[in-house]
């Protein structure tokens, strides 16, 4: 069983400090509701941390 992440831009980037914009673009996640899956990894943790007011992360178990 191994844990992935659903990471969702669910808010706009326009007006957000360039180091959000970044973070968000390195997730891969370009438009609003555009989705990426990742697996659940201390980084990306991190990364959904920094921008989770931004993004919608849903966990999924394989």
């Amino acid at each position: 069983m191994t844990k992935k992440l659903k990471v969702t831009l669910i808010h706009s980037v326009i007006g957000r400090k360039e180091d959000q914009k970044r973070t968000v673009k390195a997730l891969g996640l370009g438009k609003i509701s555009s989705s990426r899956i990742h697996n659940d990894t201390p980084m990306i943790r991190g990364m959904v941390n920094k921008v989770s007011h931004l993004v919608q992360v849903d966990e999924i178990v394989e």
